[in-house]
């Protein structure tokens, strides 16, 4: 994803990106395959469909909070989805230049959770007294890029982490990890032609020895046909915890998306194919079975 010619907004999207590349290791396993295949030159030339972030419903955190700093940056804010298993909400937002990538904040629902796990929700970020994003200068792009990796609240216990994981993963996840970046999404119908759909480059990634996410089918495609996404299962990271114990947790993982062209636009050359003129947007069903790429179903499945 990263990008040689910096804006202010790139600049922030690079160092997001930076973390998370050393971070999960599959990104550099994938692109270097992908060099070396001559699909691309480097990391740069891979577009990046979204990325993805999780936050917490609390008072001055979530969506509400988080999604400030893309909406500065020119950001639009689209739809919104609910994820009513899982007690999440999300929303998608457009970018203000086509080559940048989309955004899709989700946020748990922590009033839909137990007593017992929201308790524990609270413990941790009860101390949060007003919205940390107002009392960043948005336009200093190092503190922008430090704020998505310091911790808002203090490491949980093994103990509440379990308690958590055992009803809502994603709840466990967020405790945990925070900000991090949870995944980005390599564009697979903008590579070159013949490698260019998702059904093939699924085959690369299993030559490379990358497990797929196969929660509603290794593929999830939308309603409509026009966008197919897969993911990697995310991958495990040791986690210290604040009672000095340790477990191996899920970390970030990567997406692939493919988006077909629309109906109304099949009879242009495909020289002259733009993003506009393909699927935009996201799919609840779709969407609903990418976020277990860091459930414990998945990362406990053999490769």
């Amino acid at each position: 994803m990263l990008f040689s010619k910096k804006s202010n907004l790139e600049a922030i999207l690079n160092g997001l990106f930076k973390s998370y590349f050393e971070r999960v290791p599959d990104v550099k396993k994938i692109t270097n395959a992908m060099i070396k295949k001559g699909w691309v030159s480097s990391q740069e030339d891979i577009i990046n469909d979204h990325i993805a972030f999780r936050t917490l419903g609390v008072p001055y955190l979530g969506i509400g909070s988080f999604e400030k700093i893309f909406l500065k940056y020119g950001y639009q804010k689209k739809e919104f989805y609910s994820f009513d298993t899982k007690k999440l909400n999300a929303y998608w937002y457009a970018p203000p230049k086509p080559n940048l990538p989309r955004i899709f904040i989700s946020e748990l629902r922590v009033n839909d959770l137990s007593k017992t796990a929201q308790q524990i929700v609270h413990k941790y970020t009860h101390s949060i007294s007003q919205d940390p994003v107002d009392k960043l200068d948005l336009n200093k792009v190092s503190e922008v890029i430090d704020f998505f990796h310091e911790p808002l609240w203090e490491l949980p216990t093994l103990e509440n982490f379990d308690t958590l994981l055992n009803e809502s993963e994603y709840a466990a996840w967020v405790i945990y990890n925070r900000y991090y970046l949870n995944h980005y999404t390599i564009s697979v119908h903008e590579l070159p032609e013949g490698f260019d759909s998702l059904e093939k480059f699924n085959e690369f990634l299993v030559n490379l020895g990358i497990k797929l996410n196969d929660a509603g089918g290794i593929i999830k495609t939308s309603r409509d046909g026009l966008l197919l996404q897969s993911s990697s299962v995310a991958e495990m990271i040791k986690a210290d915890f604040s009672d000095h114990k340790t477990k191996e947790i899920t970390g970030s993982y990567v997406e692939f998306a493919e988006r077909k062209i629309l109906p109304e636009f099949q009879n242009i050359n495909q020289n002259k194919i733009l993003s506009k003129h393909r699927r935009d947007g996201f799919e609840t069903a779709n969407a609903d079975k990418i976020f277990e790429s860091t459930f414990i179903k998945q990362t406990k499945k053999p490769l």
